[in-house]
This record gives C-alpha cells, structure tokens and sequence, in this order.
C-alpha cells in the first residue's frame, strides 16, 4: 500500500469515565469508555490472552461517533489480581463482557478484536449472538492445537535464529511439548524461574508481530512489568486449549453467527496467526467481508491493517449514523 494511502489513527484520547468492575469473589477487571458518550456502542478485546490495552486501542474509533469501551482482561493490565490464573476462562470472560454490557446499559454493540481478541469476538459472539450489531476481526486465531504448535513448538521451521533462545530454555528431554514445560515454569513457585521464562516466553512473541523489526517492542514484550503476566495468562489458555469443548469450536458452531455483518482483516505475511486459520473462517464464513493486506504481518501498526480496519469502523459507524 503507497506511502500517500496511509490512514493515521484518530487523535489521542483520555477516557471520560473508568472503574474496577467486580466480576467475582477474586477478580475486578478494569472498564474505561471514551468517545461519544452517547454514540454507538463498541467493545475492543485485547490480544494475548494477557496483553492488556494501552491508549491507543481508542484511536481505532473516530471519538465523535463511537462510544468506545475498552477492558482489561482477567488476570492483566490495570485488572487485579494482576497474573491470576484461578477462574480465568473462556467462558469467565464472555460473563465478563455481558457484565459489562448490562452495567453499562447497552443492548447492542459492535465488537472489535484481533488475534487471541478475534478468538474471544467469535466465542462471545456464538454465545451470545443477540446482541451483537457488527464484528470487525483481524489477526484470525481460531485457537486450534495446530495453531499453537505452528508458532510455539514448530518456530524454527521459519526463525531459526529468534527460536534457539526461547527453545534453548527448555530441557532437550521437555521439547515434546514445550508449552508444557514453558507452563510448569510460569506456574512455578520460584519467583525467579517464573519471571526468566515469561521474559524469553515475551521476547520470542514480541518479536514477531510485524514484518520489520521493532526493538522498542521486543524489549516492552520481555520486560518485567509486562512479560510476567503475559506470558503466564498466554500460557494458561494454551495449556488448556482455550477450555473450548473441542478443537474446532468456533469453526463447529459459526452459523450461529453467519447474520452478523462481519469484517475480516489478516496480514498475508502474519507468522503468528498464519493465513491458514483467517482462510478456514473465510471459507466457513463466506458472508463475511475478507481483506488480504499483502504488505503486512499480524500487528495491528502495520499500515495496510490499520488502514483496513479505521475504514471498517468508519463505515459501520457511518451506517449507523445513517440509521437514526
């Protein structure tokens, strides 16, 4: 995509209103909204699982026309407590968005997520798909066995160089399933232990977001502060498959979902998330709207993907508009 097609992302933007939600008896997860405080509805989920938000998942969304509420998963960001694992789910999180939806009075709103984000779009979506105006999806990670073992056990296939650190920390015996061991690590009670693997477990992942590099971003993925309760939350719902019933759960139940006006973004050169996975949901979900950005990798910052997805919620926040 040339230089003079860019889209820049809308300016920056304070919330007008924060809180910790309380969701269970253990975890309080943090919920801020910005915008149009009377504009139309949109939820954004973070990646990971573990990432947290930052400020600029708000400038996605024009701010005169959107009221943009944005969460911190269990477990992450400014969530507490920070790196719990205990009723971190799946299914704990689709509540926690009903929670949300509910003490913030909204029927229905448009849902917005890339990579692990698009995985818990498409579960909230097939559980819940009633209140659900549009689904903008980018990064397309359907959370299959083979999915995980493309990136985490089978990385040398592409990287080489980048896999020998974070391959090299585990054992030679422990290889056979290095989520595995990368998990007994995180969940060690060896302080220590826990946070030399999330570093690695950061820096591996950090590292390949885009199709050029970027330093800055490797050394937030593997640094403390970030990399501890990442790498433990990621790791956990690995681990346990995204405590889905079967390993093609979202693909098994789309038609429950195939009215909903849905906008799929993916990087062809995404080697997180590869093509495969945004493709099988294409051909599952024909209905959906299927963009290909040819330059580009899996982050959100790669120019063609940001542009691809301002547009989307450009369009559909125009359609709305032109509703009422």
């Amino acid at each position: 995509m040339n230089n003079h097609d860019e889209r820049q992302l809308y300016p920056s933007i304070a919330p007008y209103h924060s809180e910790l939600l309380k969701v269970s008896d253990i975890h309080e997860i943090y919920v801020e909204q910005s915008g149009n405080p009377n504009g139309k509805p949109v939820i954004y989920l973070h990646g990971g699982p573990g990432a947290g938000t930052d400020a600029e998942c708000r400038r996605l969304f024009d701010p005169a026309v959107y009221r943009i509420v944005i969460f911190d998963q269990r477990g992450c960001g400014k969530s507490l407590p920070k790196g719990c694992l205990e009723d971190n789910t799946t299914w704990a999180l689709i509540q926690d968005m009903e929670k949300i939806r509910q003490h913030l009075a909204i029927d229905t709103w448009q849902v917005f997520g890339g990579s692990w984000g698009s995985t818990l779009a498409l579960a909230y979506a097939i559980n819940h798909p009633q209140v659900i105006a549009e689904l903008v999806l980018r990064g397309i990670f359907l959370l299959r066995r083979k999915e995980i073992l493309w990136f985490y056990q089978w990385g040398h296939v592409l990287f080489p160089d980048a896999f020998e650190e974070y391959i090299g920390f585990i054992p030679e015996e422990e290889r056979n399933d290095v989520i595995h061991a990368y998990y007994q690590r995180l969940t060690s009670d060896d302080k220590e232990l826990r946070i030399q693997a999330a570093r690695i477990w950061g820096k591996w992942e950090g590292s390949m977001l885009s199709v050029l590099p970027d330093p800055a971003r490797e050394e937030h993925f593997s640094s403390d502060v970030f990399a501890e309760a990442f790498a433990r939350v990621e790791c956990h719902y690995f681990e346990h498959r995204a405590f889905f019933p079967q390993d093609n759960y979202l693909l098994d139940n789309i038609d429950t979902i195939r009215h909903i006006p849905t906008v799929i973004v993916q990087g062809r050169y995404d080697v997180i998330t590869p093509f495969e996975a945004a493709w099988d949901l294409h051909n599952a979900f024909p209905e959906a709207e299927f963009l290909v950005i040819p330059d580009a990798g899996h982050a959100v910052t790669e120019p063609g993907i940001r542009n691809a997805l301002l547009q989307a919620t450009d369009r559909f926040g125009k359609s709305s508009c032109d509703r009422t």
